[in-house]
């Protein structure tokens, strides 16, 4: 997910090469706040359902469907098929910081598929993690720590990424992408047919090796 490409993606680029890699970061922290509130929606709107159901192994179905549909849709969205999509975006005027980060929340905050992302990610770790709140938040923290390391050098590479994302270069990685999720939705799901143990004894079987 941190190497996706879209509105947000185009617009960390475009804030890099106009106003600098500062202007850039402070965007790119109004972004992960927005995903963080969106992670925040999905713990507490699900946690006490979660509670009741963690050793349910159907909830590998849900969330594993919840990531082959967002994969779907961005295997078959019909922007793959246009030109580059960064001349829609809009970069800030301001370079007052607090104003870009305002700007790089609401603009991650309206892709609503964002929610369902994470939506989908907390119903599958959650319960793997006994919805223990101090687990949750270091493995979602770790995600977010390397969120931030990535687009910090898609800021520092901006020139570089912009010259070669062609429209056949993004089309591909959006392709990829999408095929990614619904692999690992699969994955998923598939574990909601298995015995926890056979999981379990398949895991240890793949450390030894």
């Amino acid at each position: 997910m941190a190497f996706m490409i879209g509105p947000v993606f185009f617009a960390l680029i475009k804030t890099s090469i106009l106003k600098g890699a500062r202007a850039a970061i402070a965007f790119d922290i109004g972004v992960i706040l927005g995903d963080i509130t969106f992670m925040l929606i999905a713990y507490y709107g699900s946690r006490s359902l979660l509670e009741e159901i963690k050793d349910d192994p159907r909830l590998f179905l849900i969330g594993g469907l919840v990531l082959i549909v967002y994969g779907a849709f961005t295997y078959l969205d019909k922007n793959n098929k246009k030109e580059l999509a960064e001349e829609d975006v809009v970069v800030p005027q301001s370079k007052n910081y607090f104003t870009l980060i305002i700007k790089g929340f609401f603009l991650n905050f309206i892709n609503v598929g964002v929610l369902a992302f994470w939506l989908g990610m907390i119903v599958v770790v959650g319960p793997t993690l006994d919805m223990n709140p101090t687990h949750i938040f270091y493995y979602f923290g770790t995600v977010l720590v390397g969120y931030f390391l990535t687009d910090l050098g898609k800021i520092f590479l901006a020139k570089q990424l912009k010259r070669k994302l062609t429209p056949l270069v993004i089309f591909r990685i959006k392709r990829i992408m999408g095929i990614l999720l619904i692999v690992f939705g699969a994955f998923f799901m598939m574990k909601s047919f298995l015995p926890k143990s056979n999981i379990n004894n398949l895991i240890e079987q793949v450390d030894k090796k």
